[in-house]
């Protein structure tokens, strides 16, 4: 009877469950927060949870109203500068010109009359008719006349002159400016709707329309095919054996067949209890993390976040 029992421990404990083949994790979401950077009221909101969106896709809206009017008198601000800047390239108008040349016209006129009546003065001065006094009247209306010619001339001249360099580059700076300020505006209006950044199911909806949105707070978040991967975790004695993008395979309850996962990440250092796995095999051992991601994007999309997963080579 004394050897039989050992051979019985023996036998029993043969007939104990066998380690389970490969290791266990559950599936983890890297989500994506949509959140718009100005504050606002949600005034529209274009999906719901579980949807499937496209790139480029609507997700949501906010009251713009504000920024609309500050882009529109931005855009008249703007208006407003270009045209002050262009006016500084330019001379005076064309009436404007007209009206100092007709001016010089009759000042040339009057010289030539004051040059007529000078040199008839100093033919009766020559005869005796005239004092001195009448020639010397005679050459100071001639003088007159001749300055007042010069001064419309050079008035022309100037009327047709741009303004000058400083006052030009003050002016272009201005619309420089005003032009964007208009930017700022256009990109707020911008900002107050928000797309799809990437083809992704919308996982959750944090707030609804006509609730107000702060500068940076999440309205709803997104999960990308690409952002589903498997966590799990290996004995020390195994994870020298993986390498990244080493081929494995996730089993999940009604899953189907199971899902081909290229390894994307291995910890660099190790874990004692992991905290999703229940096997008392691995339990008290030392563990490394280990992630994995689906090859297909049609494949991730049947992992769902905190789902159980059986992980195979």
């Amino acid at each position: 009877m004394k050897r039989i029992l050992p051979l019985l421990a023996v036998l029993l404990a043969g007939c104990g469950d066998k380690p389970p083949e490969g290791w266990t994790g559950y599936a983890e979401a890297e989500l994506v927060y949509i959140a718009p950077p100005v504050a606002g009221r949600l005034a529209t909101l274009a999906v719901r949870s579980g949807e499937a969106v496209t790139t480029g896709q609507a997700l949501f809206e906010l009251d713009a109203t504000p920024e609309l009017a500050a882009d529109a008198e931005a855009s008249a601000r703007a208006r407003s500068a270009q045209a002050q800047a262009q006016d500084a390239d330019k001379g005076r108008r064309g009436p404007e010109l007209a009206v100092t040349k007709a001016q010089l016209d009759q000042a040339r006129a009057a010289e030539r009359l004051a040059s007529i009546d000078l040199t008839r003065q100093q033919e009766l001065l020559g005869r005796g008719f005239v004092a001195q006094a009448r020639v010397d009247d005679a050459a100071t209306v001639l003088a007159q006349a001749r300055a007042r010619v010069m001064e419309l001339d050079a008035a022309l001249q100037v009327g047709r002159l741009p303004a000058r360099d400083d006052a030009r580059n003050a002016a272009r700076a201005l619309a420089q400016a005003a032009e964007s300020g208009r930017a700022q505006t256009a990109w707020r209006v911008e900002q107050k709707r928000q797309s799809a950044p990437m083809p992704a199911r919308v996982q959750d909806v944090f707030l609804r329309p006509g609730e107000w949105v702060a500068a940076g707070q999440p309205v709803l978040a997104l999960l990308p095919p690409a952002n589903r991967k498997a966590r799990f975790y290996v004995p020390q004695s195994v994870v020298g054996g993986l390498k990244l993008d080493a081929p494995v395979n996730l089993h999940c309850d009604g899953c189907g067949a199971a899902i081909p996962a290229r390894i994307s990440f291995i910890a660099a250092g190790p874990e004692y209890t992991p905290p999703v796995i229940y096997s008392n095999q691995q339990r008290d051992k030392l563990v490394f993390l280990v992630e994995a991601r689906p090859v297909k994007a049609e494949d991730a999309e049947r992992l769902h976040p905190g789902q159980p997963l059986d992980v195979t080579q």
